[in-house]
């Protein structure tokens, strides 16, 4: 490999465009690629179609600079990373449609020599898969391409140090290609890299996620258990947390993004019968949002009894988590469109969207002018320290009104 190789980075979402971005700022010349040809545009142009801090800056400069340019089609280079979508269907079973398609459009493009990485969350056994597929249509190939699967571990709103900094379990094939993977990250990432097989890091990136997904299940079950006893799960949190051992995370809406919604999904439907704990969190971080549903609906039905009308409900956030964009998975999204479809009115406020055809926003300010009740259900920083008065009904299911 040169010490600068040629790189495709497959899929231009919220980790493929940041990640094409730092490698471009690090002299290597990289090619993006997106069926959607509006994002192709848009970064083109040095512009970016996503919200994340510092991205806009570097992508005008990559651009610029000629180090970064998207495609709707890969080409020939000597690395290629697929960042591409794994969702799920069915009955949470996971959707490899996208990553065998990014595979396959690259297939052609192979050259001895090429190491290809795939990045995007996967059941266990997804790189092998995926080299099966490449050697069924070019049998040459075999044992001279390095193949590794290396996933990222980073937060929304703050990608582009941690891809730089945090710490890659990476696992290839075999022992020469985890250690072309490795040679390729220490471009760009200052993080320690710790190799291991292609196996063991796939499920490395379930576990993690779910784990995560454990810890905020048992904080959504203590809010429904301190709702109930009518206790502030937010005070009762941070008392216990002065324990020395003891780091409860604060309770929510649920569980929303690509991640930790999704991927302890992957280990369930592969391993049904030994991930009963696993299956229980993610089945209780779904109940939470529905729960919290039924929390709104009991309050517009009181509302309505006691006024003879139907309430306006202020519903503030849609985002999966605070201060980002993303709705993907997103439960304060699910708990407003379900109140809508309802029938209820609904004043939907997400400081970091601006309205579309498809969704009409509503100031902060104004929302809180307009509704009757107020439902807080993502903690941006934009709702902090507002001013309510004393006649409007509030429902905190973040804790913005704790902070």
């Amino acid at each position: 490999m040169n010490n600068k190789p040629s790189v495709v980075m497959m899929g231009l979402g919220y980790i493929g465009l940041p990640t094409a971005a730092l490698i471009a700022s690090r002299g290597l010349r990289v090619t993006g690629v997106d069926i959607r040809q509006s994002v192709v545009e848009t970064i083109n142009k040095g512009e970016i179609h996503i919200v994340e801090p510092d991205l806009d800056g570097l992508v005008h400069k990559v651009v610029k600079d000629g180090f970064l340019n998207a495609a709707t089609q890969p080409i020939s280079a000597e690395v290629y990373l697929i960042a591409v979508p794994t969702p799920f269907k069915g009955d949470y079973e996971p959707d490899l449609s996208y990553v065998a398609s990014a595979v396959k459009s690259i297939i052609s493009t192979l050259k001895k020599g090429a190491l290809v990485i795939l990045e995007s969350t996967s059941p266990v056994g997804t790189t092998r898969k995926m080299e099966k597929l490449i050697f069924e249509e070019r049998p040459e190939l075999k044992g001279n391409i390095y193949l590794a699967y290396c996933p990222e571990r980073v937060l929304p709103g703050n990608i582009l140090y941690e891809l730089k900094h945090n710490d890659r379990a990476i696992g290839g094939i075999d022992e020469a290609s985890t250690q072309e993977a490795r040679n390729f990250y220490k471009h760009f990432v200052d993080g320690t890299l710790h190799p291991t097989n292609a196996k063991t890091a796939e499920m490395v990136k379930l576990v993690e996620n779910a784990s995560r997904d454990n810890q905020i299940a048992f904080a959504n079950e203590l809010s429904i258990i301190c709702d109930k006893a009518g206790i502030n799960v937010w005070d009762m949190i941070a008392l216990a947390n002065k324990h020395p051992r003891v780091n409860i995370l604060n309770p929510g809406t649920g569980v929303g993004g690509h991640c930790i919604a999704v991927d302890p999904w992957f280990i369930v439907s592969e391993f049904p019968e030994e991930s009963p704990l696993i299956r229980k969190s993610r089945e209780a971080n779904n109940y939470k949002t529905e729960w919290v549903l039924e929390k709104i609906k009991n309050k517009a039905l009181a509302f309505k009894i006691e006024n003879n009308r139907d309430p306006i409900i202020a519903c503030m956030g849609l985002a999966f988590k605070p201060d980002i964009d993303d709705l993907r998975e997103s439960p304060a999204l699910y708990v407003t469109e379900t109140l809508q479809k309802n029938g209820h009115t609904i004043l939907a406020v997400e400081p970091n969207l601006t309205s579309s055809l498809d969704r009409v926003l509503v100031e902060t300010s104004e929302a809180i002018k307009q509704a009757d009740i107020i439902v807080f259900l993502v903690s941006h920083s934009d709702f902090k320290d507002l001013k309510l008065e004393s006649s409007k009904q509030v429902l905190d299911f973040c804790g913005v009104l704790n902070c």
